[in-house]
């Protein structure tokens, strides 16, 4: 490998990276035109395991920005990432696969329920798997599909 497709690989990893980083913020500061502009035109996510719904990123973004709302705070922590590049028509490198745990501790509103602050009121963890693809304006995810394995509710 010459140093400059190191370089080239290098700097796809911290784009990818950075790419799973705004959609946690997205996700966790609620704002949904950011969490729109991550996907391609044809993205998609699967929520169902979480208790969600799966569709294009458009309609998700609707969905969670109602369901939400029942939530003052919400933090994902994603770790382990495991990032896999692919190939797309013949140039390597076009396609990225990413593998990522997270944790997410969440608390509810306080129109829900009688503690504004303190202690998440839930939290749920499991794995993401994302589907990427480079376009014109940089990495957009092309799915994102939610693999809960647990959750611990209130009480």
């Amino acid at each position: 490998m010459t140093q400059r497709v190191e370089l080239a690989a290098v700097m796809d990893r911290l784009a990818v990276d950075g790419l799973v980083t705004d959609y946690a913020v997205a996700v966790d500061d609620g704002d949904w035109t950011a969490y729109r502009e991550l996907f391609t035109s044809d993205g998609r996510a699967d929520y169902r395991s979480a208790g969600g719904i799966e569709g294009d990123a458009g309609n998700v973004a609707s969905w969670l920005a109602e369901n939400m709302r029942v939530f003052a705070m919400r933090q994902h922590l994603i770790v382990n990432r495991r990032v896999r590049f692919g190939v797309l028509e013949q140039d390597t490198g076009d396609t990225a696969r990413v593998q990522a745990d997270y944790v997410n501790p969440m608390r509810l509103a306080a129109d829900h329920d009688d503690s504004a602050a303190g202690a998440p009121d839930f939290v749920c963890g499991g794995r993401y798997s994302f589907g990427l693809l480079r376009t014109g304006d940089g990495w957009r995810v092309r799915e994102v599909v939610v693999q809960e394995k647990w959750r611990r509710l209130p009480g």
